[in-house]
């Protein structure tokens, strides 16, 4: 910061300059020094901290970090189809033309390829790439608003003031919300399917299941809308590179695969279930990363714990489990008859064999800063080893 716009600070307010490592971040644990000190005078600032850093992509993805331009993309198609229900009859009834029973507009809003029967199913179809990609859009904007607009708020409120700080609190934000919402999601549609609670042999009873649910089809496109736009996320580079950005990119390429694998040979029960793995601790890791920032400790002790707790369960025992039922289970309850092509088999098992890999580099990681924080009683002091802010202008007291 320029001397020229700094106020003269008291003599009696020490401070030092914030002196961390340079590199980048790690996924798990970000820095947990707090911007100031709880109940210490705020530093002395000439205005207001800079707002959150515009990234810089190509014209053709300004949607991606432009909530103007998301909206716009989403807004179109929802008024073309909204005209072509109730304006377009009316306007061909005069002219007395029959109105289009199609609604060209519709794979944007709604699912598609419903299957005729007294309950309401749908199977897959073209058009559901349609749903994925307008989602794709709206999760744009979500993000954007989450990360740019509401969580930076909240964050300063909290007395967070870096800019990379508040990038970092609006990411988990996101995260957070998201994780939270399809948490509980998944869990709902589970306990609707006969694979409730992690029965596995119906994975394979009655396979094919050509026909689902309309709320698995939607939780099931819209999650893989999620994870296309969080790859998006990586290529563009929207979010500052962890030390692990290489695990990260590989788990973001395996989950891919196994959201089209599983969809196109209609392992949707699996998915599911692989999908609930994977958000419920998700949502205890982002929580925990919200607190660090704010500097809850004490609470963010016990999240600390549960999310050690539900992702040993989730994402090891139960996925274990599921690799299990993959390599033997299946030809036990498959229906006589059927076959799974073997490139589909070996793949989607070696897929998850590789998340599991991942999941255990992660593992270990996590086991580090639990035995840390178990043996000094200081979560922040294990936690804050990882993160570079990036603002070196950021002053503050010493503690």
């Amino acid at each position: 910061m320029d001397s020229t716009h700094r106020r003269d600070r008291p003599a009696d307010l020490p401070y030092t300059r914030h002196t961390d490592a340079t590199g980048p971040t790690h996924h798990f644990f970000d820095s947990v020094e707090p911007q100031s000190p709880l109940g210490a005078p705020s530093p002395i600032r000439a205005g207001f901290p800079k707002s959150v850093r515009k990234p810089r992509v190509s014209p053709l993805l300004r949607w991606a970090v432009e909530p103007a331009q998301s909206l716009l993309i989403i807004v179109i198609p929802a008024v073309l189809f909204i005209n072509w229900e109730f304006a377009l009859p009316h306007i061909l009834g005069v002219l007395e033309i029959e109105t289009p029973t199609e609604n060209p507009f519709a794979p944007c809003l709604l699912l598609s390829h419903p299957v005729p029967g007294p309950e309401p199913r749908y199977e897959r179809g073209y058009g559901d790439v349609t749903f994925v990609a307008y989602h794709v859009v709206v999760f744009s904007l979500v993000r954007q608003l989450i990360t740019v607009t509401l969580a930076p708020r909240v964050g300063r409120y909290f007395g967070l003031t870096r800019t990379a700080k508040l990038e970092r609190f609006g990411e988990q934000g996101y995260a957070f919300l998201y994780f939270l919402v399809f948490g509980a999601w998944g869990v709902r549609i589970m306990s609707q399917l006969p694979t409730w609670w992690y029965r596995t042999e119906y994975f394979w009873i009655d396979y094919p299941h050509t026909a689902m649910l309309a709320e698995l089809k939607r939780y099931y496109l819209l999650q893989t809308a999620y994870w296309f736009q969080q790859f998006l996320v990586l290529a563009l580079r929207l979010e500052k590179p962890r030390k692990d950005y290489a695990e990260l990119v590989a788990h973001h390429v395996v989950t891919l695969f196994l959201v089209i694998v599983s969809y196109l040979t209609n392992f949707t029960l699996i998915g599911s279930a692989v999908y609930m793995s994977m958000d419920i601790p998700d949502m205890f890791l982002a929580l925990s990363k919200l607190l660090n920032y704010i500097q809850w400790n004490t609470t963010n002790n016990f999240v600390l714990a549960a999310f050690f707790v539900s992702w040993t369960y989730f994402r090891h025992y139960l996925n274990l489990r599921m690799i299990w039922s993959a390599v033997f289970e299946v030809d036990k309850y498959l229906p006589s008859g059927t076959t799974i092509p073997p490139f589909v088999r070996h793949g989607a098992v070696c897929a998850l064999i590789l998340l599991q890999m991942l999941n255990l580099f992660w593992y270990y990681l996590i086991l580090r800063i639990v035995v840390k924080v178990v043996l000094t009683s200081k979560a922040e002091d294990v936690r804050s080893d990882d993160e570079d802010d990036g603002d070196d202008e950021d002053e503050k007291p010493e503690r």
